[in-house]
């Protein structure tokens, strides 16, 4: 029994996906629900290795979901924005090339094509049609001598990504002292909860969601993923607490 395709390849559908933006949000998507989830447990791992009040868990949680959210915001933005501008600025060094060495230019696109395996009539049929149309000629250099990707990326949408993925992930830990502070089921704490065991088997089942929710867009088996990503924030986590005890230790 054949697999399913991932997609169509009806003329009209290829043509539709081939115009829609190439660029990918899962980077930005993956990176800001880890380091949320795992920054903001590492505070609550800190402060409950230091034995401090949960009021401070609170106020340290949600200072670190708004200042490093907006940092990794900030710098997925002006990142994504670097890279469109070394985009840009490498086109014009390349239209320079090409209208001051025209067969200079012309030969690179002859050994690109030559390494791609073409040869012979073939070969020299392929560099004539590129080299007709400067777009073209442009963004066939871009891609195979600087290796850089020819669609503009979307600085505004990618750090939006990054900053909704941090908080909505990042606040996860902080949830059962917020319930608590706001009288939740009278106090979690008067019926018998730990409120650091509670944050962190909420936290483990983040960590595992986000990579079981990597593994739709990438080869990768689901518990794998899962699992993969629960090993790396639980060791930050770990690390994190161990500070917060050595830490306390030093005041005691």
């Amino acid at each position: 029994m054949a697999n399913t395709l991932e997609h169509s390849h009806d003329p009209l559908e290829i043509a539709a996906r081939l115009r829609e933006s190439n660029q990918n949000f899962l980077k930005d998507g993956i990176y800001g629900a880890i380091d949320g989830a795992v920054t903001t447990f590492a505070i609550v791992s800190g402060v409950a290795g230091a034995g401090l009040s949960p009021t401070i868990v609170i106020i340290l949680g949600s200072a670190n979901l708004v200042g490093d959210g907006f940092s990794m915001a900030a710098s997925n933005f002006l990142g994504t924005r670097a890279e469109n501008q070394r985009a840009d600025q490498l086109r014009q060094v390349e239209q320079r090339h090409i209208e001051q060495c025209p067969e200079g230019e012309r030969e690179e696109v002859r050994q690109i094509l030559a390494s791609q395996g073409f040869d012979g009539e073939l070969l020299e049929a392929a560099t004539i049609k590129i080299t007709s149309n400067q777009k073209n000629w442009i963004e066939t250099m871009l891609r195979h001598e600087y290796g850089i990707a020819v669609e503009a990326g979307q600085p505004l949408r990618a750090a939006t990504v990054t900053f909704v993925a941090f908080v909505i992930f990042g606040a996860i830990p902080l949830l059962p002292y917020v319930a608590e502070s706001l009288g939740a089921a009278e106090s979690l704490k008067a019926n018998g909860y730990d409120l650091f065991g509670f944050s962190s088997a909420m936290t483990a089942v983040a960590f595992f969601l986000v990579g079981a929710l990597k593994s739709r867009f990438v080869q990768q088996r689901w518990w794998l993923a899962g699992s993969e990503t629960l090993i790396v924030g639980a060791a930050a986590a770990a690390l994190a607490f161990i500070v917060g005890k050595l830490l306390a230790s030093f005041g005691a």
